[in-house]
């Protein structure tokens, strides 16, 4: 997935956040924020690794990495009494796992590490063209990603529309 994963998060942050949630607005900012973060690795990628390694190879696209954070974090608000909070953790974490699921379409994804390092995707997509993201441009799999994109559009149109009738 190339542009989907922030509409996406936007997305799951409607399904999954009350309309009368307190921290509304925070929580849906955390669903954006942790919906592209597993990508922050692109800069290791790009900047010390020279691309090397495919970026999904990374300890930051395992759900082992993003489940224990999330762990370490729940553990944290209980023992100081703060569970109001683990809402957060479980918006981050939810957001985060659908980053992966979506990359799961078209690129390795170690869902089992440490236990096995076999990747698991959808579809295979065939180098084809260049430059390389032509590939995924013209394969089948970008109309999943336009219309996660246009649903997410719909979404927010409506959203604000609401909102400027309140």
């Amino acid at each position: 997935m190339f542009i989907a994963h922030l509409p996406a998060g936007y997305i799951l942050s409607k399904l999954v956040i009350q309309r009368d949630a307190i921290y509304k607005r925070s929580l849906v900012g955390l669903a954006l924020v942790c919906s592209v973060l597993p990508d922050a690795d692109l800069a290791y990628f790009y900047l010390v690794d020279q691309r090397r390694h495919e970026h999904h190879d990374y300890i930051t696209h395992t759900p082992v990495f993003w489940l224990a954070i999330a762990g370490v974090l729940a553990l944290g608000l209980v023992i100081f009494r703060k569970r109001v909070w683990l809402i957060f953790v479980l918006v981050g974490l939810l957001s985060i796992l659908l980053h992966l699921a979506l990359d799961s379409v078209a690129a390795d994804i170690h869902w089992l590490f440490p236990f096995s390092d076999q990747g698991f995707n959808l579809v295979q997509v065939p180098a084809l063209y260049q430059p390389w993201y032509l590939n995924f441009v013209f394969h089948w799999t970008s109309l999943i990603e336009l219309a996660i994109c246009v649903l997410a559009t719909v979404l927010f149109a409506r959203d604000q529309f609401q909102e400027r009738l309140q």
